[in-house]
This record gives structure tokens, C-alpha cells and sequence, in this order.
């Protein structure tokens, strides 16, 4: 029987991007860590945006290009009830070992995750 780390880690697949011996730890665990998250997390992300639209009331259809990026990123960025949603869609699928590590520097790795989480919603728009 696995135990939930050794799962997780399976579940979630290898790491995306480079990492060499020049990364700093935040960016080792952007790649190894946040970057899977995110991409196994996708559909749940799209989902949790499109059900923020509607419970806020924004005609997202009808907004120009340039205010629906506007909108993701002020929607991500300003809205502490969103983040912290998001940010518990992520935390769910660290190991122990690594949220011990995102304890102690959360701080940089929030702004990693938002910085994320906007380019990764801008770049599927089509699907929103």
C-alpha cells in the first residue's frame, strides 16, 4: 500500500521545466512541485473562474480582449477569497515534505502561484 506522499507524487507526475544546479529553491518548486499542480488541476482552475464570473455577475463575453485580461488579473490578484481557494486547490496536493518547505517561504511562492494562475487562465481564454 502507498502512502499518500508516495501517491501524490505519482498521481501528479514528473516536473515541468528546467531545473539545474543554478535554480533557487523557489524555483526548483515551482518546477516540481507548482507547475504539475497546476497542470493536473486545470480544469478545476477554468471551473473555479468561469463559477467566479457568474456568482460576481461579470459579462465576460462581452468585455474586449484587453478587459478580460484585465479582469483574470484583478480577479487573482485583489480578491483574497479566491486566492485563498485556489491556493487550497494546490496545498491539497503537496507531499508533507513539501509543505513543510512552502511554510517557510510562502510568501515568495504565493506570488509564484498568482503569477501562475493569471498566465495560466489568460492563455485559455477561448475555453472560458
Amino acid at each position: 500500500m502507498y502512502s499518500r506522499d508516495e501517491f501524490i507524487s505519482q498521481f501528479r507526475g514528473d516536473s515541468l521545466g528546467k531545473i539545474d544546479t543554478h535554480s533557487s529553491v523557489e524555483e526548483e518548486f515551482q518546477n516540481k512541485t507548482l507547475r504539475p499542480i497546476l497542470k493536473l488541476q486545470n480544469e478545476l482552475i477554468l471551473q473555479l473562474f468561469i463559477n467566479y464570473l457568474s456568482q460576481n455577475k461579470i459579462h465576460f463575453h462581452d468585455l474586449s480582449l484587453d478587459k478580460k485580461m484585465n479582469t483574470i488579473e484583478n480577479a487573482i490578484a485583489k480578491d483574497s477569497q479566491l486566492q485563498n481557494t485556489y491556493k487550497g486547490l494546490i496545498i491539497a496536493l503537496f507531499t508533507i515534505e513539501e509543505y513543510h518547505l512552502y511554510s517557510t517561504i510562502s510568501s515568495g511562492l504565493n506570488k509564484r502561484i498568482r503569477s501562475m494562475l493569471i498566465e495560466r487562465i489568460q492563455s485559455q481564454l477561448q475555453l472560458l
